[in-house]
């Protein structure tokens, strides 16, 4: 049969990345202690298209994809995947997202039942000319107690869930486990988030909470400073939404370096910020 795809083309235009988006398949994810996790994953996987070709064949990108859903995958896989991906289709480059929801396992403070909370995770993985990078992003829910709220209230003070989203690249010779990416986050915010809470665990959370106010801001430095020193990691991103519960609206911040890179401020004046209110 004649392939349409394969013909020549003659606009001389390289497209950047062609492939498939939203591919939904159950896959295996590597686990610290050992074995794998069965998750259903949302992926994207293309490669660049050379200006040579009218097209490329988009039935082996699905085909790549089920067979990888047979393994566990982790770092050095997603590699492997990439390397298929530009073997069987002739590209240079080729980039995948696989997006999951992760569980793990958490005991209440007090009561120590236990439970299951799910992180959202993704895995981004590109391979250019035989250049493999890996960025791995979580999100993580915490609580947060408005140091405000405390300051200026009599009784108590609001508090809400927030969503710290982070990615980070690793160093090459290094793996960095999703247990320990959550771990290092969730305890950056005023109190962690349980599934399955009692009565005395309840308790417990709340003064937590309430003796350990943040604004997002202060989460953001705290991850930083979680990140900068931890050698395994070269790259990060970093934000933190709170979802407020007196305010119709949400609000965040943000920060994003590189190993090594310039950090902006470091040669700066502190600037003059405005009194906050709320």
């Amino acid at each position: 049969m004649k392939d349409v795809a394969a013909s020549t083309d003659n606009r001389g235009i390289t497209v950047k990345r062609v492939g498939v988006k939203h591919v939904h398949l159950p896959i295996r994810v590597r686990r610290k202690s050992g074995g794998f996790d069965s998750v259903l994953a949302r992926i994207d996987l293309g490669v660049e298209l050379s200006h040579q070709f009218r097209g490329t064949h988009m039935s082996r990108f699905v085909d790549i994809l089920f067979q990888w859903t047979q393994k566990p995958i982790s770092k050095p896989e997603i590699q492997q995947m990439l390397e298929e991906a530009c073997e069987r289709l002739g590209a240079r480059r080729a980039r995948v997202e696989v997006a999951f929801k992760y569980f793990i396992n958490k005991k209440a403070p007090a009561s120590l039942s236990e439970s299951a909370l799910d992180y959202d995770c993704r895995f981004e993985g590109t391979l250019d000319s035989g250049n493999y990078d890996l960025t791995m992003g979580v999100e993580v829910p915490v609580t947060i107690l408005c140091p405000c709220s405390k300051e200026i209230s009599r009784h108590g003070a609001h508090n809400q869930r927030a969503i710290i989203s982070v990615r980070i690249g690793s160093r090459p010779d290094a793996i960095v486990w999703i247990e320990d990416l959550v771990s290092m986050i969730e305890c950056q915010g005023s109190a962690e988030i349980f599934a399955l809470l009692k009565r005395e665990d309840e308790k417990v959370v709340t003064e937590a909470a309430y003796e350990n106010p943040k604004f997002v801001e202060d989460v953001v430095r705290d991850v930083v400073g979680a990140f900068r020193a931890d050698s395994k990691i070269e790259w990060f991103r970093v934000s933190c939404e709170s979802l407020e519960s007196i305010h119709n609206h949400t609000v965040y911040a943000f920060h994003e370096e590189g190993r090594g890179a310039p950090r902006e401020g470091d040669a700066q004046p502190a600037a003059e910020m405005p009194p906050r209110e709320g």
